[in-house]
């Protein structure tokens, strides 16, 4: 298609930077058993986990905390009870009916969060797939919670990130591959393509970029035909406005980062990792 990037059979890194992207539940899951001391691992969760904690993120919120079932998230709220629970199940709020007597404060729509309700607050989040993702990367150098709204920002902090591999983690949908999450990976990996002739990029980059230059004319009409997910949001009334705003690109100039305690905050310009 262009010059790009040069694949070369370099062993296990070869010396060479690399960047791949992770499709599934079955690879994340994996990440327990590697080394990810010198891995940046970027999360995608596009419809809608991780486009939420970025616009949370935006409209003020102080942290989010990533929990990877209901019980986890209750347990937050007995030990800190001003924290806003947040979070779905079959693309809807969480409700008492699933809690045992709770209402969850947020749902899993990046439109709710918005400055008047999450301003200055703590967020403990849980949803089916993205908290998963982002909890399995703990581990890493850097875990960074992208979207397409912050896709420029991410790319502009990697510039100037020595971590010898970038994993791009798709969260997927229950066991499967997510569309969405895909086109969100390859649309950091073509923002980054021009500076990539130093990297091994692996084929399934390479796909991800693919994939998402195919779609990057409509990706919200790409979203409603491809994505499980989107399909799903499309036939929901009060959520198939959640489609539009997720697809849109580079409109939050935000980084996040999840730390080793699991809390996600908003990055200063001069928050790099240590050598």
């Amino acid at each position: 298609m262009d010059g790009g990037p040069v694949l070369v059979n370099t062993g296990r890194h070869g010396g060479r930077r690399r960047v791949d992207v992770l499709f599934t539940p079955a690879d994340f899951a994996a990440l327990s058993r590697r080394d990810l001391s010198r891995t940046t691992c970027v999360v995608f969760d596009v419809l809608r986990a991780t486009t939420s904690m970025v616009t949370a993120l935006s409209a003020g919120a102080e942290a989010i905390v990533p929990v990877t079932d209901i019980p986890e998230a209750i347990a937050w709220r007995n030990r800190l009870p001003d924290v806003l629970l947040a979070g779905e199940r079959d693309g809807r709020r969480i409700l008492s009916d699933r809690t045992g007597g709770v209402d969850f404060d947020l749902g899993n729509s990046p439109r709710e969060f918005v400055s008047d309700r999450v301003g200055g607050r703590w967020i403990v989040a849980t949803t089916s797939n993205g908290t998963r993702a982002l909890r399995a990367s703990v581990g890493a150098r850097v875990v960074l919670p992208a979207c397409l709204r912050n896709r420029n920002a991410v790319a502009q902090w990697l510039h100037s990130d020595t971590s010898e591999e970038w994993m791009l983690v798709c969260s997927g949908t229950l066991e499967d591959s997510a569309y969405e999450d895909v086109l969100g990976a390859g649309a950091l990996v073509d923002r980054l393509w021009p500076m990539l002739s130093e990297f091994e990029v692996l084929d399934g980059a390479r796909m991800a970029r693919l994939l998402y230059l195919a779609a990057r004319g409509d990706l919200a009409g790409a979203m409603r035909q491809h994505s499980r997910n989107g399909r799903r949001l499309a036939r929901m009334d009060e959520l198939a406005a959640d489609i539009e705003l997720c697809a849109v690109e580079d409109d939050v100039d935000l980084v996040a980062a999840m730390d080793e305690g699991g809390v996600i905050r908003r990055l200063k310009e001069r928050d790099r990792p240590s050598e």
